[in-house]
Parts: C-alpha cells; structure tokens; sequence
C-alpha cells in the first residue's frame, strides 16, 4: 500500500487493528492502493493448487481509509482472464465508473492491462468489503473494507483491539470451472469444499488444524469483530462458545445495540459487534468460534463447520493446545435450519436513528416495484441434453425476466447515448401474472422464463420502493438481495405474499435497518426504500453466485438532476474498453 495511514497513524497488524493506534481523522486524504491481481500457490484440505489473489494474499489485503477520504486503487490485472474488482458497499457518488460489476459499470480488465477506481467516501463509515465481481472470482478475490468515523463512535465501551473476521469458501477444484459447466449442462453446481474463517479451514477438514484461524485475547477486554460474509453460495451462522455478542453496526450503518449469543449474517452482509473477553477458560485456554450454514434450500450444499479459536492470553495451558474436537459442544450455534432464530435476528436489527446519525428513511413513496424473485426449470433445446431437474436446465429470473448482461458496458453506453440493444427500459413493475407465489406445487407449473437486459429508470431524487416477493418454483428459498450505488431501509418483511392494502400498514418507518444487502426470508417477502440519489446505471442481484449467474437480477437507472452535483461525472481516461 502506498501513501496511506501515517497522516493518520493508522497502525496495521496482520488483520488485527490495533484500537489505540487509530485516531479519528478529521482532515482529507488521498489514499493510494496498489492491487496485483495474480496466482499463488496456496495448499488447503491437502490439496495444492493455483489459487487467484490480490498480492499474493488469501485473503487479499485489507483496505483501511476515513470517512471523507479520496481513495484511488489501481488494479494491474497479472492473469490472461479478464477481471474485475467491486467496493461492495460504497454508495459511489456520482462515481460509478469506479463501482466494478462487469458489463454493468464498465468493461472488464484485460490481462496485462491497468485501471485505477477512483472514488470518495462520503458520509459513510464502518465495515464493507470489496471482491471481485467477474465470473466467480470472488470465490477468493476478497478482502475487508473499513471505514474509520470522523466522529468517535457511538458507543462507550472501550475497545482493545479490532479484528476483522472474514467468512469464506474453499473449492479444491477451479470455482470458475464449476460455473462453466453449470452453465454449460444446465445442472446445478458443484459445492464448495469447506468454509473458512480468514481462509482458514479449521481442524473439523482434513489436513488443516495448522490451517486454524487462532486470535489473542486478554481476559477483561472488549474487542470489536468486524465480521463479513465473503462466502460465495451460503448465508450463515456464526457463535463463540460461552461469550455474548453486542450487535453495533450492520453494513456500515449504525445500529440499536442488542446482545445475542450467535448471528446470521448473508453473503455481501457485514455486522459489527463487540465481544468483551469475561469468560474463564479451561485448561486449553481456549473458545471455540464456528460458522455453518443457514440452510433453505433443497439444492445439495456443503453441510460443514468451519472452527477458529480464541485463546486467552496467560491461561493456565501456555501452549494454547485446542479443545478435543470430539466433546465439542456448541450450544449457542443455531440448526443449520433454525428459521425462527435468523427471523428474529434479523428483526431485532435497527437504525440507530440518533440527532448524529438519523434515519432518513423516505415516509412517503413516488413509485413502487413489486418483484418476484424465482429459480425456473427451463425446457432444454432441441437435440440438446440438460441435466438439470427433469433433464431440462436452471435459470432465475426477477418478474420472469432472466437477466442477460450485454457484451458492453450499460453505463458507458448510457452515458454516450449508444444507439444500441444492449439494454432497455421497460422492466416490468410487476409480476407478468399473479398467483400464489408462496404456495401450491411448485413442479406443477410452468417455470420457463424470458430473458433480456430489462432496467427500471427514474428520475434523480426519487422515492422509489421496490418489494421483493420469494416464489415457491424449485424451492422457497432466502435470497440475499444486493443494490449497488445506494444504500435502502428494510421497511417491512414476512412470510407469505405480499398484501399492497394490509401490509404497508405494518411498515417500520422510524428506524427500519438501512442495509445494502437484503436477506428475503424464505417463502416470503422484504419490501426496502431507496432514495435514489446518485445518478448512473446499478446492479441489483443475488448475492448467492449461482443464482447470478442463472439471470437473478436487474438494475435501475438514475437520470441525471438539475444541478452540476446531481450529475454522473464523465469517465476516466483509463476506463477499459471492452
């Protein structure tokens, strides 16, 4: 890293941050990063292999910067593929060439070639992550993204030491090979191999109780864990044996603190919490912290754990030996299906809403969009064999409408007003039909979709609702929904189908959770609320991989304003050309 953290004193260590050497910033600074996207040989669960990375590292490096920084990034693509790299997060202001979906926002990087994301944090701080965002790189392309406050935080307590912990996936195989022939035979994909906690395995693999993410802590102390789920097809569950957890921040927004003892947490998602070290080991001088998945799905999938440590320092057993694994019990971490625990974790989640840091949610609407969000069973073409269900193929759609991305950027096209077909304006607003999208058979119908590159448009400013409505086709399903360039207020949520006449009723709009990625509860519905306010073209998808790639999204469009700071900024000199 270039130029970064001695205008500030920013302090790293490995991936802990150490709290006394971060103080808060209050002038600008441009902060520069230098990412090599390149191969590195990495050994996991016995297996050896050529694995992408950013400098070498797995995971990539940790991006630290203040709320109000400039920050340039220049990514040197080292590898023949084409590639691309995603703030998952940052609003973008008026920036979103910088913003990094392929074909979205901009052309993919080519091998041997350079480009440099420029952008500015404003107003926003906390933790977020950045990934790749072609193909399926991010498999482990991936790193923390942390925004320190002007402002000290909202908070009393005392804090030690800040320690991202970064949730994973492990492929033994090629993750860009697994999306090849998934989209090459219409089947479903292959799952990963195991999960890892800051790429680590754990002992529960084969070959990995070196691979073991282990932390320091000192009895009495609090620790912030900045924790991020970087997993490419898995919500998930996470607990630390015997120790409570303060919830402080979700997706880099302030939150009511609420003590829990495990978290959900979706693929995209980042929560913050605070875990103060009170708990008097054993003879190991160890916790055990694990993370599994929340399972709604009838699709296979990997059903393991993945386990790190806590170790106290100056326990009685100096050498830090680990629990045996065979009388290990987690009594805080949830069923892999425990539905009831991740509902009422999500709803104890809400906006700080505080005179510092208020919640702006819109209270009244200009337009409302209600989407399904489907996986369909398509028929197989003619003499051709698919091996999806019932020898057709797998696809997702949102309003019956499978996503195609163009061979061109949509922005760039956009802004020089390309007469082209790369995309259009008329995504439907509601479902094409309805019916009871929670219920009934869901073989019995018919699942074909259409496809295209169908994107909502509206102008700067506008209050714009969009409900989005899980369907039982294939299976219900919770879907981790991601909105790029804007951050949205979970207004309402539940189970079932969404009711226009009864359920706007029930909407929390005094401080719903502001977010950037939504988990739709499964054989249900969330309705959030945007502002949208920065002008430029932005995904909307699933952030679980496959269903991305089966067409599971859309984008919306937001027209220029009035003034010159309501306008999308013209595109940098080194934008890539596709």
């Amino acid at each position: 890293m270039e130029g970064g953290h001695k205008n500030c004193g920013i302090l790293l260590v490995s991936l802990v941050i150490i709290a006394g050497a971060l103080p808060f910033c209050s002038s600008q600074t441009t902060r520069r990063f230098q990412f090599n996207v390149e191969w590195k040989k990495v050994t996991r669960l016995c297996t050896t292999k050529q694995l992408l990375t950013v400098n070498g590292q797995y995971p990539g490096p940790t991006i630290a910067v203040h709320e109000g920084d400039r920050v340039e990034i220049k990514v040197k693509n080292r590898i023949a593929h084409n590639t691309t790299l995603h703030w998952h997060g940052l609003r973008q202001l008026r920036t979103g060439w910088a913003d990094g979906p392929a074909y979205i926002t901009q052309c993919p990087i080519r091998g041997g070639h350079s480009y440099t994301y420029k952008f500015s944090v404003t107003n926003q701080r906390g933790t977020l992550l950045w990934h790749a965002h072609y193909a399926w790189q991010r498999a482990s392309v991936y790193g923390a993204l942390i925004i320190y406050p002007r402002m000290s935080y909202p908070f009393s307590a005392q804090i030690q030491a800040e320690i991202p912990i970064i949730l994973g996936e492990w492929w033994n195989g090629d993750p860009d090979e697994v999306e090849k022939i998934m989209m090459l035979t219409g089947a479903g994909p292959d799952s990963s191999n195991a999960y890892t906690i800051n790429g680590m395995p754990g002992p529960l693999y084969p070959c990995s109780n070196r691979d073991t993410f282990i932390q320091t802590v000192e009895y009495g102390r609090t620790y912030m864990l900045r924790i991020i789920n970087a997993a490419l097809a898995n919500e998930l569950f996470l607990a630390i044996e015997k120790h409570k957890l303060t919830v402080v921040e979700v997706d880099a927004v302030y939150t009511k603190p609420f003590t829990t003892t495990s978290i959900m947490i979706a693929p995209g998602q980042t929560t913050t919490v605070l875990m103060t070290a009170n708990q008097v080991p054993d003879s190991t001088g160890m916790f055990a912290m694990a993370a599994r998945p929340y399972l709604t799905s009838v699709f296979p999938f990997n059903n393991s754990t993945t386990i790190g440590f806590l170790r106290y320092k100056n326990a009685r057993n100096r050498r830090g030996k680990p629990p045996n694994l065979s009388s290990l019990k987690l009594h805080s971490l949830p069923a892999m299906e425990d539905t009831a625990f991740a509902t009422k974790f999500s709803g104890n989640i809400k906006s700080l809403a505080s005179p510092k840091y208020p919640c702006n949610v819109p209270k009244t609407i200009d337009k409302r969009v209600i989407t399904t969000i489907s996986l369909n069973l398509q028929d197989c073409p003619a003499k051709k064999t698919c091996l999806g269900y019932r020898g057709k193929r797998f696809f997702a759609s949102m309003n019956n409408q499978s996503f195609v991305r163009p061979s061109i950027s949509i922005l760039e096209s956009y802004y020089k007003n390309l007469t082209t077909t790369s995309f259009s304006s008329d995504f439907p607003e509601k479902p094409p039909n309805a019916f009871d999208y929670t219920g009934g058979d869901p073989l019995s119908q018919n699942m074909n979709t259409e496809f295209g590159t169908k994107l909502i448009v509206v102008p700067y400013g506008t209050s714009l609702e969009i409900v989005l409505q899980d369907t039982s086709f294939l299976n219900l399903e919770n879907h981790p929904i991601h909105v790029h360039g804007h951050n949205f207020f979970i207004v309402g949520s539940g189970f079932g189908n969404f009711n226009k006449a009864k359920d706007p009723k029930r909407y929390n709009l005094v401080d719903p959770p502001e977010r950037n990625t939504v988990a739709v509860p499964g054989g249900g519905w969330a309705a959030i609320r945007i502002k949208a306010d920065n002008p430029g073209v932005w995904f909307i998808h699933c952030h679980l991989e496959q269903h991305t790639s089966w067409g599971l999204a859309t984008g919306f469009i937001v027209l220029n304003g009035q003034e010159p700071s309501q306008r999308l900024l013209p595109p940098p000199q080194d934008l890539p050309s596709c």
